[in-house]
């Protein structure tokens, strides 16, 4: 259970590390959005090679039926997001989006350790690497909202916590039930792609301009190269 604990809340850390590296160094605009292009296209490449292909050996119906209610309850808790946060709805629907993300993440994580069964290396670095860029994104603007860097650092400390303990309760549950990480996977891919094209994607075009689609796809290149 500690390991999982620890593999999950790992796979997260990057969160913290990018939240931070914005009130370190004065990262222009532009590179903020392209680096939100590059975390984008390293996460469309996890969502379709590495989510998808787990949650396929369920059926087609896991997949479809997963994907839908993660993009649901991303929208939904999305929206409650921002009558709470007002201007800050969009930067704190990213944080929303990372948690709905890691979450199923962190079960695949602990299903995979109780069960014996190799975590894909190539899943973990996606992970790791996009979640730098996913936090800069929205930590510039909140910095830029005066916001700062303690409760920012704490917020991103948050999700990476909740995320190891997910991966423990879940080791500890597949020790005693038949859970596999399938249904999970689905409903990451649903939630994160709804987030990407309603949060981050949005985000980066805006502060990156145009050239923010080749850092887009720059992104879901180095991650092609890890599978």
């Amino acid at each position: 259970m500690f390991n999982a604990f620890i593999f999950s809340a790992l796979a997260q850390a990057p969160l913290i590390l990018g939240g931070l590296i914005v009130y370190w160094f004065r990262v222009p605009t532009k590179i903020v959005g392209w680096l939100a292009g590059l975390g984008a296209g390293a996460m469309v490449s996890a969502i379709a090679y590495n989510l998808v292909t787990q949650a396929e050996q369920a059926g087609i119906l896991v997949v479809i039926g997963g994907m839908l209610i993660g993009a649901v309850v991303f929208v939904v808790l999305d929206i409650l997001v921002e009558k709470r946060f007002g201007e800050a709805a969009g930067a704190i629907g990213i944080v929303l989006g990372s948690i709905i993300d890691g979450v199923p993440e962190s079960v695949i994580f602990g299903v995979q350790l109780a069960s014996g069964s190799a975590i894909s290396i190539a899943f973990l670095t996606a992970v790791m690497i996009s979640n730098i860029p996913q936090s800069m994104a929205p930590s510039a603007d909140l910095r830029e909202q005066g916001r700062s860097w303690a409760k920012v650092a704490i917020m991103w400390l948050g999700v990476v916590v909740i995320c190891g303990l997910t991966g423990g309760i879940s080791w500890l549950l597949a020790t005693q039930l038949p859970i596999t990480g399938d249904f999970a996977s689905a409903f990451a891919a649903g939630g994160l792609l709804a987030m990407l094209i309603d949060s981050l994607i949005p985000f980066g075009y805006e502060r990156g301009g145009v050239y923010t689609g080749i850092f887009g796809v720059i992104g879901f290149a180095l991650s092609l190269l890890q599978q």
